[in-house]
């Protein structure tokens, strides 16, 4: 707003964006004082100040007065305007309040109506996921039954079916991969936290388990194909050899698929059973020479029995499903159950196996025997070359196997020496 009359204050001064009050009033007490006074007079800059105060107020009041109606008619103007944009968005919030309402009626509610169906249906569909789930699992359980008291127990008077034993073992697995989908999302999710299949779990899955286990063990332990062995019972005939085979065959493939480690263990626990009581007769029967053939011809049928196992072992493919080590297989051979048999034991075969840890646990009992002295010790040297070729007959009769050709004794010349010097090595000179 221009000024209408003229004005004494320096308003450029005042207006400058680097005045400083200090410094102003610094140059009014300078100007009005003289610098050797030693009283400074205070009175005149104050006044000086005072008067060009009420100029300003005074040329406040006057400009206020002259244009009070035009700044009067604008501030009315600014509030109508503000008044009419406050208007306008009332009208546009509440037409903005009723599409809201209007969504949250269409869309929001049902929305949330349409997901507790979600729900809802979601739940269903987990129901009904672990009815199915559990469903077959029964299934599974009523065939495992079944197939349960279809395999034999050992006992006469019962036909036994020895590939029940596959079937069981298979069902059992089948089983076992069930539970053990136990994932988000995973067909026997949740499976395990209800009570039917822990009841199952304890009294069925379990025991049916245990009762195959036991039952393969104990064919495999009473394994035998020899007819060497003195017996007043008739040699067994074709049928009975093939029925052996099949049976030994059927529980070889359920421990197999069960557990290839148990089925090692039981192998190797049929090993140290012969060795064991190989080496029992034939130490008892060095202290007495009227037992000795009978005793050897006890170990041959023993060693015969562990030949017919190798060539069973080896015809036997392990099953896909079974737990087979990888590092097991040797290259350019067929992958059969025998392999990993040898490579637990770091032989090349199981006849000479049996013949060597039977020298190795010999030799001690000789030494022994010897260093007693007496009747016996003299009797078994006086009789070192019949002891030495019941021996080495001993070895190349046990090592033919059930039916074997004759004629083979150069293929087993050095298991031969090693059983002869574990024995006649011992006797000195």
């Amino acid at each position: 707003m221009a000024q209408s009359e003229p004005s004494y204050i320096d308003y450029e001064t005042f207006l400058d964006p680097d005045f400083s009050p200090t410094a102003f009033a610094n140059s009014l007490v300078i100007a009005t004082n003289n610098p050797s006074d030693t009283p400074l007079d205070l009175s005149t800059p104050l006044s000086r100040v005072l008067f060009d105060l009420q100029e300003v107020d005074t040329h406040i009041h006057t400009l206020t007065t002259k244009s009070a109606i035009p700044l009067l008619t604008h501030t009315k103007d600014q509030a109508d305007a503000g008044q009419h944009i406050v208007d306008e968005v009332e009208a546009q919030i509440a037409s903005l309040t009723d599409g809201y309402q209007r969504l949250e009626k269409e869309v929001i509610q049902r929305h949330r109506e349409a997901d507790e169906v979600r729900i809802a249906v979601e739940r269903l569909w987990e129901t009904v996921r672990i009815g199915r789930s559990l469903g077959r699992c029964l299934l599974l359980g009523r065939q495992l039954e079944a197939q349960m008291a279809e395999v034999g127990t050992g006992t006469a008077g019962r036909k036994e079916d020895h590939r029940a034993m596959i079937r069981v073992a298979n069902t059992l697995l089948t089983i076992r991969q069930l539970l053990a989908t136990s994932g988000p999302g995973e067909e026997g999710e949740h499976l395990t936290k209800l009570n039917l299949i822990t009841h199952l779990q304890s009294s069925l899955f379990t025991t049916s388990d245990s009762a195959l286990r036991n039952r393969a063990q104990q064919i495999i332990r009473e394994f035998s194909m020899s007819s060497l062995a003195p017996s007043p019972a008739a040699p067994a005939t074709y049928a009975q050899s093939e029925e052996t085979k099949s049976r030994t065959t059927c529980a070889f493939v359920a421990l197999q698929l069960l557990s290839q480690p148990l089925l090692l263990s039981s192998l190797q626990a049929y090993l140290r059973t012969s060795l064991t009581s190989s080496l029992a007769s034939i130490a008892r029967a060095l202290g007495s020479l009227s037992t000795l053939d009978r005793a050897l011809l006890e170990v041959s049928a023993r060693c015969q029995n562990i030949v017919a196992l190798e060539s069973l072992l080896e015809t036997v493919k392990p099953h896909e499903s079974g737990a087979v080590e990888q590092t097991d297989k040797v290259p350019g051979q067929d992958m059969n159950l025998l392999q990993p048999l040898l490579n637990a034991l770091d032989t090349s075969s199981l006849p000479s196996f049996f013949w060597r840890s039977l020298a190795e646990g010999l030799g001690p009992r000789v030494a022994e025997l010897v260093s007693r002295g007496g009747v016996s010790a003299r009797a078994l040297k006086t009789q070192r070359e019949r002891v030495r070729e019941s021996i080495r007959e001993c070895v190349f009769r046990g090592s033919q196997g059930p039916g074997g050709l004759k004629g083979r004794e150069g293929a087993w010349e050095r298991e031969a020496a090693v059983m002869v010097g574990s024995i006649v090595g011992s006797l000195g000179r």
